[in-house]
This record gives structure tokens, C-alpha cells and sequence, in this order.
């Protein structure tokens, strides 16, 4: 008989819990001046085990951001972590100077006791925040930020925000210096990662010690109670780090209505396939007769998995193992493919075209865009107000998550094949496959693109689209 969740653990899962956004529907976010964000250090329990870890939050503990409709993003950010930081708005549209990276020369790292504002207007859906200096986001400097609009406010339906992560208790120096010091980071463990055997791609870098949801294992999880028959948006969130999961609705079918925060047509769904920097917001119908419903993450390639629990009022919580029964697939474009944008971008041929290439290999390892880091990369130019072109071939045998900062982009090809797909920032191109996306031009600056694994980030998988205001 599955054991059954205490009810001080019950309460003290709801607890926590909220500091990841639980919202619902009518709520507001009263705030006169600033919101008020620190870069912290903090103590986490990791199966039972304390943990050093970052984390950005405001001064009632709460987890990133939520805005209302039309609010603005003004917030000052308060460095207390105690070394230099910088903070990406990953989702947002800033001006260049707000982006939160330094590698482009507009910022500098915020020092240790320092603090930084911030004021543009957001872009609205799932987006989140999180470290662009050295190997910090590992640590979990990273949380939501969530952009509200009208509909949602006035939408009848409980808000539920789940940030993924993979977890680790070695330094990240240490993880990266296994990494390309050409040892195994496997070795030891007992589920290896895939090799190129059979035409099998590479999976997973890094073996981890747990992989949390909202900061919680499956030993002791998020539990977030909702209404028999109520709505709930499921805003979900891949931070983690080196980690692509399938998210398993178990007894809920769910309908996907925005990826990377960007309308799409519904699309129902059971599982969903999450690469790194990806979000998926679903909206989920409870049960009339109610109960207990989790909402699983299996990492790829493994029978690892983390989540969270949806349960009606006085529904018994089961213990879920944090191991599933089979290994899952490789995380790859399966719902890609199905996915269309509510707001396309508009017809036009385009004015640029760049053929990117990825390559690299685990040994050595070394990751490459165009045969290049970024100590050695070539921008790609552009101008004011083109149609921009990009299709992405994938050389290596594992996949890599592409992001674009500054800009969301239109999937529009898929291996070739073409599509009105969904508008993105991020996009897996997967193991010796290919993808185009276009994009239009619209606000100068020097803009990252870049692997969103950061262990291949750190050795040099990122270049960038650059343009000026007279361009």
C-alpha cells in the first residue's frame, strides 16, 4: 500500500509552494515603487541533506516576479549572494542595456553588495530569470517571471508555476573541470548517458544528485490543492542546467496553449517534451470526483524524475517514486511539429539568410558554432528592419537547446520540412538534424545566441546577432 504524506509535511509542501506563484484568478499585485529582488544566498534541503544554494527573491521569500496586466518591469535588484552577478530576464524584450549579460560589453557584473535597477516594458507570458555570469545559474540563481495579461486576470482558472531544476551537490567548477579534463562525469553511476552506438544521439553530460520541482524532490514534493472540476494553467519551466525532461500529465489530459510565453493554437496533449530554457503553459480540467493528480518530470535517457502534486480538498496524498519504470525517450520536436502560432509573423521573403552549424563532441569536450567560440566567434550581421533567416544544422550527436536573446523567433522548418510553427526564443535542434526559424529585426543591439546547456555555453557554444540603430 502506498504511503501516505503527513499532514505537517502536506502543509509545510503548500507552504513552500507559494513562493512560486501560485495565483489565482482576480488576484493583484499591488507594488508602489520598485519591485524589490535579491540575489541571495540561502540554505535548501536536498533529501534530507543541507545545501548552499542562490537564489532571487523579494524580501516576503517570494520566488521571482509576477506581473500584472500592463505593468511595467521596474525592479531594483540588490546583489547579496557575496560575489559579482548579473541577472538575464530570459523571455523579455529589453533594451539592450537591460538584457542582463556583460559578454557584449553594454553591462558589467553587479558586485557583491551592489545593486542594480531596471524599468522597460514586459513582454507578456512564462518567461523566467536567472545568472549570465560564470557557472551560478547550477546554483540555482534562477526563478520565475511571469507577465500577466487581461484575459488572465479575468480568466476563471488557478494559476500553478513550476520552476524545473537538476541539482547537484559538487561545485560547478568541479562538474566542468571533470567535464573537459576528459573524465567520464558518468563514471560510477548507474545510469550511463547514451553514446552514438546504433545511431543513438548523446544524452545528459552530467550524472546529478536529485532533480527538484519548486526546489522539492519527489520525497518530498509540491503539493498544491485545487477545486474538483476547477481550471488550473500550469506555467511550466525548464531551468535546469544540462537537463531536458518529459513532463507527464499521468490521469489529466492538458491543452498547451503558449510555448516560450507566445500564444499557439491548442494543442491537446498528455506528454510533453521540455528542453532546456523551454516553457509550456497547459491548462488542466480537475476531475468532478476530485483526488490526487502528479504532474511528473523524467529526465531523458534516464528513469529519473521530479514533480509535483495537484489534489483536490481532503484527497490522501500517495508517496510517488522518483524513479519511473521505464527509461524515457530522448526529448526531441514531436510536438514541435504540431504547434502554430496564434500571431505568425507576417508574410515576407527573407532579407538575410545565415546557415549556422553546430558541432562538438563529449572528448574532448568542445562545443562550436560555425567551427568557433566565443572567444573566436563572427557575429552574425544584420540591419534595422530585415527579415532575418537562420537555419540551424546540428553536426553533433547530442542535441542543443538554441537560444536568442533580445528577439522570439518563428519555427519554420523542421528537417527541412516546412511549417508556420510556433514563435519561440528557444529551440531545440536536435542530434544531426535541422532547423530554421525567421525573425524580424526590430531592436538593435549586440544579442546573444547561444546553447542554453550551460556547460556547453561554458566552453564557447555562443555567438551573437549583431545591429545598430542606423543600420
Amino acid at each position: 500500500m502506498p504511503s501516505v504524506l503527513n499532514r505537517r509535511g502536506l502543509l509545510a509542501a503548500t507552504a513552500a509552494f507559494t513562493a512560486y506563484g501560485v495565483t489565482q484568478a482576480g488576484r493583484t499585485y499591488a507594488q508602489e515603487g520598485p519591485i524589490r529582488l535579491s540575489a541571495e544566498r540561502r540554505v535548501l534541503d536536498v533529501n534530507g541533506r543541507a545545501a548552499s544554494v542562490f537564489g532571487i527573491r523579494q524580501p516576503n521569500g517570494t520566488a521571482g516576479v509576477v506581473l500584472d496586466p500592463r505593468q511595467r518591469f521596474v525592479v531594483a535588484l540588490a546583489n547579496e549572494s557575496g560575489e559579482p552577478t548579473i541577472i538575464h530576464w530570459h523571455g523579455q524584450t529589453p533594451p539592450v542595456r537591460q538584457d542582463g549579460v556583460t559578454d557584449t560589453g553594454f553591462e558589467t557584473v553587479i558586485a557583491a553588495g551592489a545593486a542594480q535597477t531596471y524599468d522597460f516594458a514586459p513582454r507578456p507570458g512564462t518567461h523566467w530569470m536567472h545568472s549570465h555570469h560564470g557557472l551560478q545559474e547550477q546554483v540555482l540563481m534562477a526563478a520565475p517571471l511571469i507577465v500577466r495579461t487581461a484575459e488572465d486576470a479575468a480568466a476563471d482558472i488557478q494559476e500553478v508555476t513550476v520552476l524545473l531544476h537538476d541539482f547537484s551537490f559538487r561545485d560547478p567548477a568541479e562538474i566542468l573541470a571533470g567535464l573537459t579534463g576528459g573524465k567520464d562525469p558518468k563514471a560510477g553511476n548507474s545510469m550511463p548517458g547514451m553514446s552514438m552506438t546504433g545511431g543513438a544521439p548523446d544524452l545528459n553530460d552530467i550524472e546529478y544528485d536529485a532533480y527538484l520541482a519548486n526546489d522539492r524532490t519527489l520525497a518530498d514534493p509540491s503539493v498544491v490543492r485545487v477545486a474538483r472540476a476547477g481550471r488550473v494553467r500550469l506555467r511550466l519551466i525548464n531551468g535546469a542546467t544540462s537537463t531536458a525532461f518529459w513532463i507527464d500529465l499521468g490521469a489529466l489530459e492538458g491543452i498547451v496553449v503558449a510555448v516560450d510565453g507566445n500564444p499557439v493554437k491548442p494543442l491537446s496533449v498528455k506528454r510533453i517534451p521540455m528542453a532546456q530554457a523551454h516553457r509550456v503553459d497547459v491548462i488542466l480540467t480537475m476531475p468532478s470526483d476530485g483526488g490526487a493528480f502528479p504532474v511528473l518530470a523524467q529526465r531523458e535517457g534516464d528513469q529519473k524524475r521530479t514533480g509535483i502534486i495537484l489534489a483536490t480538498s481532503g484527497a490522501a496524498v500517495a508517496k510517488v517514486s522518483g524513479d519511473a519504470t521505464e527509461v524515457a525517450a530522448p526529448v526531441d520536436n514531436s510536438m514541435e511539429r504540431m504547434l502554430q502560432a496564434l500571431a505568425p509573423l507576417g508574410k515576407r521573403g527573407a532579407d538575410v539568410v545565415y546557415k549556422v552549424e553546430l558541432s562538438g563532441a563529449m572528448m574532448p569536450y568542445s562545443w562550436l558554432i560555425d567551427s568557433h567560440t566565443w572567444a573566436d566567434h563572427k557575429p552574425l550581421a544584420v540591419a534595422k528592419g530585415q527579415r532575418v533567416e537562420i537555419e540551424i544544422s546540428n553536426r553533433s550527436a547530442m542535441a542543443h537547446p538554441m537560444h536568442l536573446h533580445g528577439h522570439h523567433f518563428q519555427v519554420s522548418a523542421l528537417n527541412g520540412t516546412p511549417l508556420s510553427g510556433a514563435i519561440r526564443d528557444t529551440i531545440l535542434v536536435p542530434a544531426n538534424g535541422s532547423v530554421k526559424v525567421a525573425f524580424d529585426a526590430d531592436n538593435p543591439g549586440r544579442w546573444l545566441f547561444h546553447c542554453h546547456n550551460l556547460y556547453h555555453l561554458a566552453v564557447g557554444m555562443m555567438t551573437e546577432v549583431r545591429y545598430n540603430e542606423a543600420s
